[in-house]
């Protein structure tokens, strides 16, 4: 596991605006605390909601990106913690190009 790469993940609740039941993510925390045995993860969910890229700090993914089914957003205002058991499949690591614009938007959206 490794900062920049998709994953689907399962959650066992979703209520309000939490995200549904499985979804992908991005993770977004550090790979030396995801070499670590810390049992948790920092993810940013990814949607297909497109009318969400033009919020400031989102990414749009395109399917060759992300290895996703459709094109995508990175929702950077959805950061969650998740236990690394939620994670089910990797799917891809994204591109550089990609990974500079979530690296843009996280510092952006928590003033870093």
């Amino acid at each position: 596991m490794q900062r920049g790469e998709v994953w689907w993940a399962t959650s066992p609740d979703a209520a309000g605006s939490s995200p549904g039941l499985r979804r992908p993510v991005v993770i977004i925390q550090a790979n030396s605390f995801n070499d670590s045995r810390i049992g948790t993860v920092i993810v940013a969910v990814i949607t297909s909601n497109l009318a969400l890229a033009a919020a400031p700090g989102n990414v749009r993914v395109t399917k060759s990106d992300s290895g996703l089914p459709q094109v995508s957003v990175i929702n950077i205002s959805q950061l969650l913690t998740l236990d690394r058991r939620l994670l089910a499949k990797r799917v891809k690591l994204l591109p550089t190009q990609v990974k500079q614009a979530l690296n843009a938007g996280l510092h952006l959206v928590l003033a870093l």
